[in-house]
């Protein structure tokens, strides 16, 4: 009975956590920047637009998670009802969304501080915003690394 339960639980975990730890780091970073950018717009609402931008980008890791959470649950056919998966399997599924887990949590939050010091910048020399956002999305890339590993792990499972 254990067993049999073993396989759809860590699934489901696996896919749980995919979409919940870079959703709590995406809205950590998200936030930090938040704040930082409100301090600036009442000094210059005119750079709305450009502390936006910052603001936005450690919120891309939640996506990430959210689209890990639907590959997991899509191919192991979860989505469909499908409640036949071996314990196997299941452990395949959590440590295939351990990169995103892990990487999109901790990219998140980097992206936040580099998103809340690029906000800075943007206060004292507006027109610099674009560095700003070539710096933040530097910690990007390895979200998206993390993503692609994830994905990749993921469509390698059978079940």
């Amino acid at each position: 009975m254990f067993l049999e339960n073993l396989g759809p639980g860590l699934t489901l975990l696996a896919a749980a956590l995919a979409a919940l730890v870079p959703g709590i780091g995406s809205a950590k970073g998200v936030g930090a920047a938040g704040e930082a950018a409100v301090g600036v717009l009442a000094e210059d609402p005119s750079v709305f637009g450009r502390v936006l931008i910052l603001q936005a980008l450690p919120g891309t890791q939640g996506i990430y998670g959210l689209l890990s959470w639907f590959m997991i649950m899509n191919q192991s056919g979860m989505l469909g009802g499908n409640m036949d998966i071996s314990w196997q399997a299941g452990t395949s599924f959590m440590i295939a969304a351990l990169p995103i887990i892990l990487v999109g949590y901790l990219s998140a939050i980097y992206q936040g501080k580099v998103s809340e010091a690029g906000i800075a910048l943007v206060a004292k020399r507006p027109e610099e915003s674009g560095k700003a956002i070539v710096l933040s999305v530097m910690v990007e890339t390895y979200a998206i690394l993390a993503l692609l590993a994830t994905i990749l792990a993921v469509f390698s499972i059978q079940v």
